[in-house]
């Protein structure tokens, strides 16, 4: 019997070509897995009405972990017309199945490092080492929205007497989209950063948020993260706002270590931060909640190459190598990502996103040889 039970989640396009390299990587590893596949993303919105069916989330409540490829996802009137004939008219919404994943399964953290490997010729400078702690499951990516804006919720937002000029043209005509922060999401996320900076011996944390603006949400996360900051004396915080921040993290990316922020902020420093070394084909990520943990490179699924033997897998190698972290394999975890360092220092194997030619089979290949 398998040491570990793990969902195999490739979802659409690219998803199930760096699925497919990396699954090599890790037997050559010695990794003690049973792969358990999941069915996921847009083939089974269009075919069922809905893009993580019940027996996917029965799998990963039978598994230790999950790691996770790539989804498809468009615009509400796009993804009703692809829905099979006999499903339309029926009040389906699509709703992204990773957000869905991250609620179901209280994957409160989304931790994204984005490190420059040296050799990597997309650098924007060598030597950057910077970790994100994403607030993964409020936020503005809660969820919560209306089209039109029902009456019973419009009447009960003017309890705020900014909200009534918003309904001189018709209900019909707003669309609202809530930002929702807890201070236990505040308090976690925070902690959670200042304990990854003490362990790991980071040098300071950064709070990114907006608050003069956003003076209740922001205010609320900026408060509770000056109270845990007061519990770890010897690492400074930061505060910035997040559209200073962005210009800020491009001109001295080096001032920066661990950065911690709300769910849309967090999904657009880290995007930025992943551009300084490499792009998002270096880009990973770990949806981290108490109990289970479901790991994604953060690319999309870029359909128009997908079966074509060409897209960067490092990201998803990287994933790979947070979710053997995570599961407490620290040996193996390292020697994976010695091994991609290798081959990113020497150069002979370039996907085209790096100048090179070579497929993303044969980088799993060249990651496996290096091992």
């Amino acid at each position: 019997m398998a040491k570990y039970r793990i969902a195999w989640l490739p979802g659409d396009g690219v998803g199930n070509d760096v699925m497919d390299a990396t699954r090599p990587v890790l037997e050559a590893l010695g990794f003690d897995a049973e792969y358990i596949h999941g069915d996921i993303g847009w083939e089974y919105w269009c075919r069922e009405g809905n893009p993580l069916p019940d027996r996917t989330l029965e799998v990963l409540r039978n598994t230790d972990a999950a790691l996770f490829g790539a989804i498809t996802s468009k615009p509400k009137e796009e993804a009703v017309e692809e829905l099979a004939p006999e499903l339309r008219g029926k009040g389906l919404d699509y709703f992204s199945p990773i957000v869905r994943l991250r609620q179901e399964f209280n994957l409160h953290t989304n931790l994204r490092p984005c490190k420059a490997y040296p050799g990597n010729p997309l650098n924007f400078k060598e030597g950057i080492d910077l970790v994100i702690f994403r607030e993964n499951s409020e936020g503005s990516y809660s969820g919560v929205e209306f089209h039109p804006l029902p009456q019973q919720v419009y009447d009960a937002l003017c309890l705020n007497p900014k909200m009534k000029k918003f309904g001189a043209a018709g209900l019909e005509n707003i669309a609202l989209s809530t930002r929702i922060v807890t201070r236990q999401g505040c308090q976690r996320i925070v902690r959670g950063a200042f304990e990854f900076a003490r362990k790991f011996g980071r040098k300071s944390v950064t709070i990114v948020e907006k608050p003069n603006v956003l003076r209740e949400t922001g205010g609320l996360m900026v408060r509770e993260a000056r109270k845990i900051a007061a519990e770890y004396p010897e690492i400074p915080m930061w505060e910035t706002n997040i559209d200073a921040q962005c210009m800020w993290l491009l001109k001295n990316p080096f001032d920066y270590d661990v950065m911690v922020a709300e769910n849309m902020f967090g999904d657009i420093i880290s995007d930025l931060a992943a551009q300084l070394v490499g792009g998002l084909g270096f880009a990973a990520s770990g949806n981290i909640g108490d109990n289970y943990a479901v790991f994604e490179p953060t690319h999309g699924s870029a359909p128009k190459y997908f079966g074509k033997n060409k897209v960067n897998p490092m990201a998803m190698f990287l994933t790979a190598k947070m979710m053997l972290d995570w599961l407490g394999e620290t040996k193996k975890a390292e020697q994976l990502e010695a091994a991609i360092a290798a081959v990113l220092q020497d150069g002979q194997a370039r996907t085209y996103d790096m100048g090179g030619t070579t497929g993303t089979r044969e980088m799993g290949l060249a990651v496996i040889a290096k091992l």
